[in-house]
């Protein structure tokens, strides 16, 4: 009898279905569209999904796939952590200011060629009576509010808070998911700790109430936020507005629909197998699993 252990069957001749190993996905999250993403792909049995989060929340929202927290290690570590994890397929669902790990995961995908796609929410556009003023960086924003002593309503997050401690002449409101802690070292700063989406009503009674003058923030697009615009337009108040960095030419869509038809496209609908051929892995389409996976004749 001829012993075939190690190609899918046992010592006894006994037929044993070979493994079969799924699709698994890692989703660059920390952003709507992540989530949204992850509770459709939740519990798919053709496909399994890894999170990963950045850590600079505390308290991220529970999430219904495995989650991991922390960075990579630059690209290099992104590269070996995809290789070492037997990733299939990247979504780069990250923030639209998340330059850096974007340009990793660019980096990372090219190096291990594994498919990458990145989830790019539209911009918002200026709306008739919007009074934007458009900088290329939140550093930007600092010299554009001007000298004169306004009461700012800061929603740029808390990391890059400190280039406003050059301008300690205004009053700032800042929200934000993280406490300000030290990140901002000015004699007038209120801080609101909430997380989205808000409301519009709540947005402009936000705003009167706390007597803002002037809106600073980020073009991050979205829905999830896109009211304290509005609100602002309703007002009559100016937004400082920073623009986006330039991010990596990858294939990219709008949304967390479109991710999963990519993902259906062109990774959900293929399994690897072990090969019985002098080793390495075949690949095969999802509907062809039962028949793949039946046991063959046993050798004699």
């Amino acid at each position: 009898m001829t012993n075939a252990a190690g190609q899918g069957w046992t010592g006894d001749a006994t037929p044993r279905p070979p493994k079969i190993l799924i699709p698994k996905i890692l989703i660059l999250g920390g952003t709507t569209e992540a989530s949204a993403l992850a509770k459709k792909l939740a519990g798919r049995p053709e496909i399994d999904v890894v999170l990963s989060l950045a850590g600079r929340t505390a308290a991220p929202r529970p999430e219904p796939v495995a989650t991991r927290i922390g960075g990579f290690g630059g690209a290099e570590g992104l590269a070996r952590w995809i290789a070492g994890n037997g990733i299939t397929a990247v979504i780069d669902a990250t923030h639209p200011f998340a330059a850096r790990i974007s340009a990793n995961a660019a980096s990372a995908c090219r190096v291990g060629a594994v498919p990458l796609l990145a989830i790019r929410r539209p911009c918002w556009a200026r709306q008739t009576g919007d009074d934007w003023i458009e900088v290329e960086s939140v550093a930007a924003c600092v010299p554009a509010l001007g000298e004169v002593p306004k009461t700012v309503f800061l929603t740029i997050g808390r990391q890059e808070l400190s280039v406003f401690a050059a301008a300690p002449q205004h009053a700032y409101l800042v929200r934000t998911i993280e406490p300000v802690g030290d990140a901002l070292p000015v004699p007038r700063l209120t801080e609101l700790r909430a997380r989205g989406p808000f409301t519009l009503e709540d947005e402009m009674r936000l705003m009167r109430e706390a007597g803002i003058t002037v809106l600073v923030t980020k073009n991050s697009g979205g829905a999830a936020t896109y009211p304290k615009i509005e609100a602002a337009r309703r007002l009559g108040l100016p937004v400082v507005i920073a623009q986006p960095p330039v991010l990596p030419d990858v294939a990219s869509v709008s949304d967390a629909e479109g991710a999963a038809e990519w993902l259906v496209e062109h990774v959900a609908g293929r399994a690897r197998f072990p090969s019985r051929q002098g080793g390495g892995e075949r690949v095969v389409s999802a509907n062809t699993l039962s028949a793949s996976a039946e046991p063959g004749p046993s050798r004699r």
